[in-house]
């Protein structure tokens, strides 16, 4: 069976269509949620972030899959209501996928920024939450947000959350950590950030195992871990190219967090949906239109 864009949004309307409870009858509401969420993972798979042109463009190419569509009004509403549904089905997904059950994790963070002027930093709705902080990876400061997030090495969210830069991320992984769904006894792997023997202590109270490269100031060599922490990274630029996470358009923080999950949602249903046909895990270029 070939990858395409039908074939994804097949799987992940049918999916949504049998777990998702019927809603009653509206005379407003032209289309179900489970075709509400199939219209998100179509949006972050196309890479399309602005609602207005994403909706003319599916009047265009997929009306074969979605006769009637909302309007912009109706879309964006829809979606805000649905941003709990997108976070279970994110799990459901993942759960789905031979990663959900690897005793190998991997933790980091990732800039996700939500302006750059000083004006439209004081005008946003985000500033009672947003702050700035340090991109050492691109030696630069930003305002906005850390997505942290433990992820297979598939690329399988595990436990993903939102915080300020400010916050420590070691204390955001161990919050991660106690989040995931395990067995007991898996393994760790994280940055020069994830040091301290607080942290490791604390990693091992949970039956997990903390792995970084040697900082330094320790002895030794320590272990070389270059090739597999490049799996978070890249995963991380999956969902920030690919999926578009750095143009995400969000202004207020629910609109933040919808979209974010509107896009691990996708990378989720790509993977298990790659996993049952025999491809690369995150192989997304067949199924952008």
């Amino acid at each position: 069976m070939d990858a395409d864009l039908d074939l994804l949004l097949t799987a992940v309307f049918v999916t949504a269509d049998d777990l998702l409870p019927d809603r009653p009858g509206n005379a407003r509401r032209r289309i179900t949620d489970p075709e509400v969420v199939t219209l998100c993972v179509a949006q972050a798979i196309m890479g399309i972030p602005s609602d207005r042109r994403f909706l003319r463009v599916a009047r265009k190419h997929l009306r074969d899959l979605f006769p009637t569509l909302p309007g912009q009004a109706g879309y964006f509403k829809r979606r805000r209501r649905l941003a709990d549904t997108l976070e279970w089905l994110m799990s459901v997904f993942a759960s789905q996928s031979p990663g959900f059950y690897d005793d190998l994790l991997l933790v980091d963070s990732t800039p996700v920024e939500c302006a750059r002027s000083r004006e439209t930093v004081k005008r946003s709705a985000l500033a009672d939450a947003a702050d700035y902080g340090y991109c050492r990876s691109h030696s630069r400061f930003f305002w906005g947000f850390r997505l942290h997030g433990i992820f297979a090495p598939d690329g399988t969210p595990r436990a993903v959350t939102v915080a300020s830069p400010k916050r420590d991320e070691r204390d955001v992984a161990l919050e991660l950590l106690q989040r995931t769904r395990r067995a007991g006894g898996e393994t760790l792997i994280g940055d020069k950030g994830y040091a301290g023997k607080a942290f490791a202590q604390a990693v091992s109270e949970l039956d997990a195992t903390i792995l970084r490269p040697r900082r330094k100031d320790e002895p030794g060599r320590g272990p070389h871990l270059a090739p597999i922490r490049q799996r978070i990274e890249s995963i991380f630029w999956t969902c920030k190219g690919t999926l578009t996470l750095e143009r995400h358009g969000a202004r207020t923080l629910q609109g933040l967090r919808e979209r974010i999950l509107q896009r691990l949602l996708t990378l989720a249903a790509a993977i298990t949906l790659n996993h049952q046909l025999g491809r690369p895990s995150r192989a997304l270029a067949d199924y952008c239109a």
